[in-house]
């Protein structure tokens, strides 16, 4: 998954400029100030004015600022207030806003190292570099390459809220995966939960989350060495596999229930 971009400098940038840390802010290196229509707020980017205004006592004050509805910057060495564009319309000022503007996001940034590139099918600018990734119309968002046609698809998966944190998976900042069952999450929040769990599984689908074949073949081996007590020992129980969705009839053990599905195998089953 592509970040969002609102996540060297080129020759043409003044140097005096790419070293001047009053330029931009914590989050982006910029030459100019967005005016947010919104409220009328003068900030460096859109996550600076959603710090401010997501914390202000009055929730009915509370808002977000939609980058694609700003119409105005401030330049930051003259201060002229000006329409949306990519150099400084003042006369002799010659300030370049953003070594990367879209003029469709209203984004601008100094820094080309981050790869940004808008993409259509988001409707946002995204990092990491066009070349290196595709969009797909089903997920609803950006994908790498090596996952074009090595996915599985569901419908508008990346505009749901991170599984664990909650956080909105589609214009956030953080690296996300995809997971096999075509669920999506943060990377740091996967690896917790792998770090948590003996197989980890899907919080939205409870599909294994990785290859776990060698579990399995543990499984196998345990219950092999783990007779039932004879008065449980034919008794059979209904099951639904959680990785192939395979129902069927097996032997009831206490240490897992296995999948009938001979290309399965899972344990990662439950009684229905």
């Amino acid at each position: 998954h592509s970040s969002d971009a609102e996540g060297s400098a080129e020759i043409s940038l003044v140097e005096s400029d790419a070293r001047d840390p009053a330029r931009g802010c914590e989050h982006y290196q910029r030459g100019c100030k967005l005016v947010a229509p919104c409220c009328g707020d003068i900030v460096w980017c859109r996550f600076c004015h959603n710090t401010k205004w997501e914390q202000v006592p009055n929730a009915a004050e509370r808002h977000t600022l939609d980058r694609h509805s700003v119409t105005e910057v401030v330049c930051y060495k003259c201060e002229l207030r000006q329409p949306v564009a990519q150099w400084c319309a003042r006369e002799g000022c010659g300030n370049k806003f953003g070594e990367y503007m879209c003029g469709v996001c209203n984004f601008f940034d100094d820094d080309l190292t981050k790869q940004p590139f808008h993409c259509d099918g988001c409707g946002i600018c995204r990092v990491g570099g066009r070349d290196k990734f595709f969009h797909c119309d089903t997920c609803g968002c950006c994908y790498s390459v090596e996952l074009q046609n090595n996915h599985k698809c569901v419908q508008d998966s990346m505009k749901q809220n991170c599984p664990i944190c909650q956080e909105n998976l589609f214009n956030s900042t953080l690296e996300c995966r995809v997971l096999r069952c075509g669920h999506t999450m943060h990377r740091d929040c996967l690896k917790s939960l792998m770090d948590q769990a003996r197989w980890p599984t899907c919080p939205l689908c409870n599909a294994s989350i990785m290859d776990s074949l060698i579990t399995w073949q543990q499984m196998d081996a345990e219950i092999a060495q783990t007779p039932m007590p004879e008065e449980y020992r034919n008794q059979q129980v209904q099951l639904l596999c959680n990785d192939c969705h395979t129902r069927g009839e097996v032997p009831l053990h206490f240490l897992g229930l296995k999948c009938p599905n001979t290309n399965c195998g899972s344990y990662n089953t439950r009684r229905v």
